[in-house]
């Protein structure tokens, strides 16, 4: 499986990983404990069994001329009851026409997943897989309540067979 990710500015990182610290701090699930080097805060606009000939290089060439979009983090939620703990993003048209480019570029792809097709994605940033949805107040109080501000400053991809992270963009910003 290949994704087309966005990275946030070390602010906004920084954040993210403020969130998941105190998570893991108050006993509860966190991104803080996967400790591959991959693992970072990212949005996650695509994924694919494998990218289409030629679908690399017009990606680099999307996000050189749309990066760096603006961001703001929103609500912390539950996705489906009993799976990711996510802060929700309030999209933006940037951003939304970001991802619907990067569906244009990945259109011929196999094994496209449909939970981040136009229409059904919901943009956000994880802070726990297998997250109880019972535990959603505690997480609530101890994440935060603030709104941070930032922006997407760099695309790469994740091959999930080998684990490994390709560039997409150069960081801008």
């Amino acid at each position: 499986m290949r994704t087309v990710e966005l990275v946030c500015s070390p602010g906004l990182d920084g954040a993210v990983r403020s969130a998941w610290d105190r998570l893991a701090a108050a006993g509860l699930p966190s991104l803080a404990r996967n400790t591959h080097p991959t693992n970072r805060p990212h949005l996650t606009l695509a994924a694919v069994d494998e990218f289409p000939p030629g679908a690399e290089h017009r990606l680099c060439e999307l996000f050189a001329a749309m990066l760096p979009v603006p961001v703001t983090l929103d609500r912390i939620a539950v996705l489906d009851g009993s799976a990711p703990l996510v802060w929700l993003l309030r999209p933006t048209p940037a951003l939304t026409e970001l991802h619907l480019a990067t569906w244009d570029v990945l259109r011929a792809a196999d094994g496209q997943r449909p939970w981040h097709a136009p229409g059904a994605w919901v943009p956000h940033l994880s802070l726990a897989l297998r997250f109880r949805d019972a535990d959603l107040r505690l997480a609530r109080a101890v994440a935060g309540g603030q709104r941070p501000t930032g922006a997407f400053v760099r695309a790469r991809s994740y091959d999930g067979t080998d684990r490994t992270v390709t560039a997409l963009s150069p960081f801008v910003g």
